[in-house]
């Protein structure tokens, strides 16, 4: 009970929050932000965002603490071979990347140049094999949030299942022992604690897309609200 009192009142929060911004959004013939282009060509800093040196913990006011040995992925839904891979698998077996990016939060601060260490989402989507009629992955996490993402956005070469950040494990708090990153929209269609995968054969929303959150999620549109 406690924890669902503490969930309402921070979708409650994040309600006004989105009141505060909704009237703002409009849709942007060209990116939108200040500062040199980043890698893809957008500008550094998107609109509405304040650089910040810490990183701000978020959740629906409960972290779950799953044990590395309990720890699992599912890969499963619209797919020719489902998948489930152990810690192991995931850390030994699995080809492991390094990135550095900018993770961007809709609550408008934004955390730059971080070093990550992970797995490409798309490495594991390419070995579950999406049937030919998927168009979107649904995640869901430990604590029972979900988000949704376009196919072809979860395929970027830059969406991580990350393991580490700034050298050191991914902290519980962020997510850890496993989160994925979408540097390239906000940081809320980046599930923390990651434990299943679903392809589907159509759109469905997730957690906040349900509550008024926009379904694409660009910041450099200031996409923020439905």
């Amino acid at each position: 009970m406690a924890d669902d009192d503490k969930e309402a009142r921070i979708v409650q929060a994040r309600m006004k929050l989105r009141e505060r911004f909704l009237h703002k959004t409009k849709p942007a013939d060209k990116p939108m932000g200040s500062g040199k282009p980043n890698r893809h060509g957008m500008p550094k800093l998107p609109p509405g965002q304040t650089i910040t040196q810490g990183w701000p913990v978020l959740d629906l006011g409960r972290q779950p603490h799953v044990k590395i040995s309990e720890w699992e992925l599912i890969v499963d839904g619209a797919v020719e071979e489902p998948r489930r891979f152990s810690w192991k698998e995931f850390t030994e077996e699995l080809p492991q990347v390094k990135d550095v990016s900018d993770f961007h939060c809709v609550t408008t601060w934004s955390k730059m140049d971080v070093a990550w260490e992970g797995v490409q989402l798309s490495t594991v989507l390419a070995l579950a094999r999406p049937k030919p009629e998927a168009t979107h992955v649904m995640t869901y996490a430990y604590d029972g949030y979900t988000t949704n993402l376009m196919l072809e956005e979860a395929l970027k070469d830059d969406v991580l299942l990350v393991h580490t950040a700034e050298g050191k494990p991914l902290p519980a708090e962020h997510g850890g022992p496993v989160r994925i990153i979408t540097p390239q929209l906000y940081a809320w269609k980046g599930a923390k604690w990651i434990h299943r995968i679903e392809l589907l054969t159509h759109d469905r929303l997730g957690y906040w897309e349900l509550r008024g959150y926009s379904n694409s999620a660009e910041p450099w549109r200031d996409d923020r609200y439905s």
